[in-house]
C-alpha cells in the first residue's frame, strides 16, 4: 500500500494530487515538494543441500503459518547479498554461499497492487546445514525433499521456484 502524505514533511503545507514527472503524485502546494513512492525490495534464497530445500514457516503476516523460502526486506543502504545474509542469520542462524540471481518477481499487496520486487538467489550452506535456531518472523524451519514440501505455501515466488526445482530434480 502506498501511503500518501496529507501534509508536507518539510513545510507542513497541504498536499494535493498533481501531474508531475509523467504520473499523478502528491505535491505540496506551498513549497513544491513531490512525494515519490519508492518500491519495496525483498531478497529470498532457494537454499539447496543434499536434495533438500530449506523452508521457513512464517510467524507473522502476511501469510502467517504458511511456508516460504527464507529472506526478507532490504534495508536502505544494503546491497542484495548483504541483506540476504543478514536475513538468513536473523531467521535461522545459517551462513550461506550465495550463487546466481534466479529471477525477479513482482511483490504484490493483498489488494493486488504491485508494491515492489523480490530478488531470488540460489544458495547453499557455507558450512553445516544444521539450523541453530529460528527467530525474527519465523516459527519453524526445515529441510524438505520434493515429496515432503508442505502444502501451505505463502508466496507466488516461493511456489514458482519450488516448482522449477522439483522439475529439475525429476528431470522433466
Amino acid at each position: 500500500m502506498n501511503r500518501r502524505f496529507r501534509y508536507c514533511p518539510y513545510c507542513a503545507g497541504a498536499i494535493a494530487e498533481e501531474s508531475r514527472f509523467n504520473a499523478v503524485r502528491p505535491v505540496c502546494k506551498s513549497c513544491g515538494f513531490v512525494q515519490f513512492h519508492d518500491p519495496k525490495v525483498a531478497v529470498i534464497a532457494l537454499i539447496l543441500h543434499e536434495g533438500r530445500v530449506l523452508l521457513v514457516q512464517r510467524a507473522v503476516d502476511p501469510a502467517q503459518g504458511k511456508w516460504s523460502l527464507p529472506g526478507g526486506y532490504m534495508d536502505a543502504g544494503e546491497m542484495p547479498l548483504e541483506a540476504l545474509q543478514r536475513e538468513l542469520n536473523e531467521e535461522v542462524g545459517l551462513t550461506v554461499e550465495i550463487g546466481r540471481l534466479l529471477d525477479i518477481f513482482p511483490m504484490v499487496s493483498d489488494r493486488g497492487e504491485r508494491i515492489g520486487i523480490v530478488l531470488a538467489f540460489e544458495a547453499g550452506p557455507a558450512g553445516s546445514a544444521a539450523i541453530p535456531y529460528v527467530a525474527d518472523d519465523v516459527q519453524a524451519a526445515g529441510w524438505y525433499r520434493p515429496e515432503e514440501i508442505p502444502s501451505e505455501i505463502a508466496f507466488d515466488s516461493t511456489r514458482s521456484l519450488l516448482q522449477r526445482w522439483i522439475e529439475l530434480e525429476s528431470g522433466s
